[in-house]
């Protein structure tokens, strides 16, 4: 086997739960093979770079073999190389939160918590 659906491959190496959400990801433009947005028909190879965001995490992945049925997991990580970046600890993602019955915030409140959040001032 020399290529294979980059929906079918997602899904056989365990990167999606099932083939439809894989699919359905490919086709909203969440899948990159190199750097570009393809179809869920696009013939993956090995070699290629497939990017993508799960929550909280870029996902830089590349293919190092080619599945068109789904396996087990020690199978699968054997079939791609993950180049990611490591995700970010759950505590600076944690959203802050106000006391129940304190109210709406205020201007000068809002305004911290933006920042706090990493927004930046409009």
């Amino acid at each position: 086997m020399d290529n294979v659906r980059v929906d079918v491959w997602l899904h056989a190496v365990r990167l999606y739960k099932t083939r439809t959400a894989a699919t359905t990801a490919v086709k909203g433009g969440k899948i990159k093979v190199n750097d570009e947005p393809v179809k869920p028909s696009y013939k993956l190879r090995v070699g290629d770079t497939v990017t993508f965001r799960q929550p909280g995490r870029e996902r830089i992945i590349e293919v190092t073999g080619l599945l068109d049925k789904r396996v087990g997991h020690p199978v699968a990580i054997k079939q791609y190389i993950d180049h990611s970046p490591e995700p970010v600890p759950r505590y600076l993602m944690a959203v802050p939160k106000r006391e129940r019955g304190a109210g709406r915030p205020t201007k000068k409140e809002r305004r911290q918590l933006d920042r706090l959040r990493g927004f930046t001032n409009r």
